[in-house]
């Protein structure tokens, strides 16, 4: 299952993510966060962590770095 997220994101990231400006306001990326999050924490607990990563980017938040816990 680990194997089918992280490449879900690497495909997001091949397809998607290199027609758009690069915004991110995080350092990591949302995407290597989320992959990271993902091996380190396992596929439930990792992709909860991506999503409220994803859900702080906006201009509420203030970026900056932000390792996964």
């Amino acid at each position: 299952m680990k194997k089918i997220v992280i490449f879900i994101v690497k495909l997001y990231r091949a397809t998607f993510s290199a027609f758009l400006p690069v915004q991110c306001r995080f350092y990591p990326t949302c995407s290597e966060y989320m992959i990271e999050a993902v091996e380190k924490k396992g596929v439930w607990r990792g992709t909860l962590l991506g999503l409220k990563r994803i859900l702080k980017c906006n201009p509420l938040f203030p970026g900056g770095y932000d390792p996964v816990p």
